[in-house]
């Protein structure tokens, strides 16, 4: 724990403009929200949490430290009821923690090159609905792939009820990554994404068919989503489905269905859309 708490107030700070320094900013308070992104939130960027304290004293960020491995060890024996196993995991969810900081902060900066409406940091951290699905899921992703699926999949629900973002633990999701608005955006369980990659409102990174065993269950722990390379753009409403592979450096556009391969440097456009219909309506006297 000590260790962790000094490799995080070194992060700290590093930080610099454009992330917030001042340590004694208070921003409006936001409780409706569950206890383990609360507590996440104010781990990964305090100061934009009101818990800029954490940065300059230590004990007050072992107490964080510690209350967030209580609380996933308690979500984790929950379900495997294991406490060595359980130990284990929490443990090494805080190990990561700094790793996982690095990689939000790079996706914050993805947010604000990618979104002309992105005025500053402080309005992606504390606004946008796809930076709070994957620094979820980052966290999230970790715990699944130590074996705690079930949890895992309870924290990645629970943010999908707040943002309206699906996105599964098991997914692999690169660095630099940006979900713009986000309503209605599903990434399946074996998607894998790569780095620099944007997506846009109800974009389904999903399955196609599924696979059955005997007795009429699906299969379980087969590839059965998209991988998508590293540059790669995907508008409004797409679908891309199946196991199929998206190259590097490919923009799919708005509403497109995807069902088979996309080479690299491709763009994908609907090649017809469809006719609008315009009437009349007569003025009412």
């Amino acid at each position: 724990m000590k260790q962790i708490s000094k490799q995080l107030m070194e992060s700290y700070r590093k930080d610099s403009e454009p992330f917030i320094t001042k340590t004694e900013l208070l921003f409006p308070e936001r409780e409706n929200v569950f206890r383990e992104l609360k507590l996440l939130r104010e781990l990964f960027f305090p100061n934009y949490w009101n818990s800029g304290l954490i940065t300059k004293n230590k004990y007050e960020l072992e107490k964080k430290l510690k209350e967030l491995k209580k609380i996933i060890f308690s979500g984790v024996y929950s379900f495997l009821l294991e406490k060595e196993k359980s130990d284990k995991i929490s443990d090494f969810v805080l190990e990561e923690l700094l790793e996982i900081r690095e990689k939000l902060k790079k996706d914050i900066e993805a947010a604000f090159k990618g979104d002309p409406a992105a005025k500053n940091y402080a309005e992606i951290i504390r606004t946008y609905p796809g930076f709070t699905a994957i620094l979820i899921q980052r966290v999230a992703n970790i715990i699944y792939s130590l074996g705690a699926t079930s949890y895992a999949r309870e924290l990645t629900e629970q943010v999908h009820s707040f943002t309206g973002i699906d996105i599964h633990p098991g997914a692999k999701i690169g660095e630099y990554f940006f979900i713009d608005h986000g309503t209605g955006v599903v990434v399946g369980e074996t998607s894998e994404i790569g780095n620099n990659v944007r997506l846009y409102q109800s974009v389904t990174l999903g399955a196609l068919h599924f696979a059955k065993e005997k007795g009429g269950i699906l299969k379980k722990d087969y590839k059965r989503h998209p991988t998508l390379g590293d540059n790669v753009v995907i508008g409004a409403g797409a679908k891309i489905l199946g196991p199929v592979k998206i190259g590097s450096n490919v923009n799919i556009g708005a509403n497109s269905w995807i069902e088979e391969d996309v080479s690299d440097y491709t763009t994908v456009l609907i090649s017809e859309h469809p006719k609008l219909i315009k009437k009349k309506k007569e003025k009412k006297e």
